[in-house]
């Protein structure tokens, strides 16, 4: 049987270097394969993923629950048959909701020998006040369905604070392992011992999962992969099921009544580009300060990329809120960069990363 495990976090949450992690440590001897969602148009983390050797499926989509209810099942599909990989690793979208990908495997488990071993939510300590108050439904969604929760950068931050964050995040998950040690310090057996430890409440997240499967299914109602309970008689959308009254679906479309449930692409926005531009390390930091202390290209709430400097040499960086960080990359066929954010301006972000 192969093993899924799903690796969450929001926006910038230092996923990727967790995943990195595990291929390279906990998991390795392993054959893995990970699948990887991005929100955005331009994927700017698959490269740093292929340095490991990994198989790779890159899906660039906006739409993460129509791409998990449709190419996603028939993808996994293919992976297993193609690689018979021991485990596949899920990299969601950071804006991704952890409840609908968890869906989205277990409508394919039928079908492929499979069976869900984790469910890793990667917190930042530092942001995760902030982002609960401003994105809960999306923030709390990921950290209430973990069975494992990974809060990182604890190194930059005091005893105090690291107790208030899992305070936090226990008022939202009382049941979860929670990593507080910073990874970098942690071996292979301690990592494995907290997935463990996680894998015990996977058991009863499932169990759980199939004892609301079978009342939702009590009468003569039916439920479609986002999730949501529907009824026969009321309106059916795109995606072929049935919704109550105002009910949305996994697939962003709009039903009469029911509110809460919002997709990703109704609260955030992405902007992509390709750039052949040639930065100074002037430039570079302007851009990240705008960005990351200022409002004047909207709400940014991440922003990566990989560009060529003016000496020659190439960079890669990464802003979440308040906070960036600049490091040496690898040439790339040619600059990319990536912002995501609420009520994005195009036209202030093309200005300031001079692009025509």
């Amino acid at each position: 049987m192969t093993k899924v495990d799903i690796i969450s976090g929001f926006l910038g949450a230092g996923k990727t270097t967790f995943i990195k992690k595990l291929i390279d440590e906990v998991f390795q001897g392993e054959k893995l394969v990970l699948i990887e969602n991005e929100f955005g148009e331009i994927g700017i983390d698959g490269g740093f993923l292929k340095d490991a050797g990994v198989e790779i499926t890159e899906m660039n989509s906006g739409c993460i629950c129509c791409t998990l209810v449709g190419d996603f099942s028939k993808a996994l599909e293919q992976v297993l048959a193609d690689y018979r990989p021991d485990r596949v690793l899920i990299e969601p979208s950071g804006v991704g909701k952890l409840s609908d990908v968890a869906k989205a495997i277990e409508g394919v488990q039928k079908e492929a020998d499979i069976e869900i071993d984790g469910r890793i939510t990667v917190v930042d300590g530092k942001k995760a006040k902030i982002y609960l108050k401003n994105f809960g439904e999306f923030f709390s969604n990921q950290v209430e369905h973990a069975s494992t929760l990974v809060i990182s950068r604890t190194q930059m931050m005091t005893d105090e604070k690291v107790e208030e964050c899992v305070r936090l995040l226990r008022e939202q998950n009382g049941k979860a392992a929670i990593i507080t040690t910073p990874w970098e310090q942690l071996g292979k057996e301690a990592v494995l011992h907290a997935l463990e430890e996680g894998s015990e409440i996977e058991e009863l997240l499932e169990k759980h999962g199939h004892e609301e499967e079978h009342m939702h299914h009590h009468g003569h109602g039916e439920e479609c992969g986002c999730g949501h309970h529907h009824h026969e008689h009321d309106g059916e959308c795109g995606c072929g099921h049935h919704h109550e009254h105002g009910e949305e679906c996994g697939c962003g479309h709009h039903h009469h009544g029911h509110e809460g449930h919002h997709h990703a692409d109704e609260i955030f926005t992405s902007w992509g580009k390709e750039t052949a531009h040639k930065y100074t390390e002037t430039e570079m930091d302007y851009i990240l300060k705008v960005l990351s202390e200022t409002e004047g290209c909207g709400k940014v709430l991440r922003a990566k990329g990989i560009v060529q400097m003016e000496d020659g040499s190439w960079k890669q960086f990464d802003m979440v809120p308040e906070e960036h960080e600049v490091r040496a990359g690898q040439p790339d066929y040619t600059g990319r960069v990536c912002v995501i954010g609420t009520d994005l301006k195009e036209d202030e972000l093309k200005k300031l990363f001079h692009i025509c």
